[in-house]
């Protein structure tokens, strides 16, 4: 698992923040100094915090839950979706539908109907509309697939959220706090980290910074289900030894039958013979 070292996260501009007046007080404690107006990032508290949750994250991989990608704002759309669909974990870079964690059952509605819509093109129903119900139907599933497609896989409530900005997605943040997911976020010196339970600090609204933060956490989850996949096979060659000598006792079990079956069917024989001869 590869942390970002200081050089990396610098060359990115990870380290800038936003102007002085516009800091929130409670990101005191990762801000390093102020230059031109601008505040300037602790990058080590950075590196630290990556860490943290590059580990943390690791181990929800690991475990084979998923964690929900959340990024609205236009320098992170592309980033979030190759780096969570590289990962096989869902995301969200459309409108956030409101509700989508408090109102699970509703969303998995409309993935359903999502869905049925596809069954219906396969088993030819479709072909038995009108041509305005075919439009109106293929435009409904195409706004579908559009804010839903990349959670369609997503047959229960994430175990964590990990948000680009949590200024601008408050309300997924607040979705996650109700409910008691915990929140992952690459957090500004314009935000409030209070409600984020695994703080990134660092500048959320470059592209390169994100996709470095991205990276490393990323990786970290690609790790952890590589170790989860190679578990499960050990698991399974060691389900398949403790099985092997079991197969060899009943083996056994069977040569002795067929041995003491073989012994046997002489002296049957000759008591068959006995009992004709008394019978005559």
């Amino acid at each position: 698992m590869a942390t970002p070292t200081f050089d990396q996260l610098l060359e990115a501009g990870c380290h800038f923040g936003h102007l002085k007046r516009k800091w929130n007080p409670a990101m005191a404690p990762y801000i390093f100094m102020e230059r031109n107006g601008i505040h300037i990032i602790d990058l080590y508290k950075t590196a630290a915090k990556i860490d943290e949750a590059a580990k943390a994250l690791k181990q929800i991989a690991k475990s084979g839950r998923k964690v929900l990608f959340v990024a609205t704002k236009k320098q992170a759309k592309e980033a979030i979706a190759n780096k969570a669909a590289s990962v096989g974990m869902p995301f969200v870079i459309e409108r956030w539908p409101g509700g989508m964690l408090t109102n699970f059952p509703t969303i998995r509605k409309a993935v359903k109907k999502m869905t049925t819509i596809d069954k219906m093109a396969k088993d030819g129903t479709f072909d038995n509309l009108s041509k305005r119900e075919k439009l109106q139907i293929t435009r409904q599933r195409a706004k579908l697939e559009k804010n839903l497609g990349s959670i369609a896989d997503l047959s229960r409530l994430p175990s964590a959220l990990f948000v680009v900005d949590v200024m601008k997605e408050h309300i997924a943040v607040a979705e996650a706090n109700r409910l008691g997911i915990p929140v992952f976020g690459i957090v500004d010196t314009n935000s409030n980290p209070e409600n984020v339970d695994f703080v990134i600090p660092a500048n959320d609204d470059a592209s390169k910074s994100i996709e470095v933060i991205l990276d490393a956490v990323c990786g970290a989850m690609a790790e952890g289900l590589e170790e989860r996949k190679v578990e499960k096979l050990d698991a399974a060659e060691e389900k398949e030894e403790g099985e092997a000598p079991k197969r060899r006792r009943v083996r056994r079990n069977e040569g002795a039958a067929k041995e003491a079956v073989a012994e046997a069917a002489p002296v049957v024989e000759e008591q068959a013979e006995v009992i004709a001869e008394s019978a005559e």
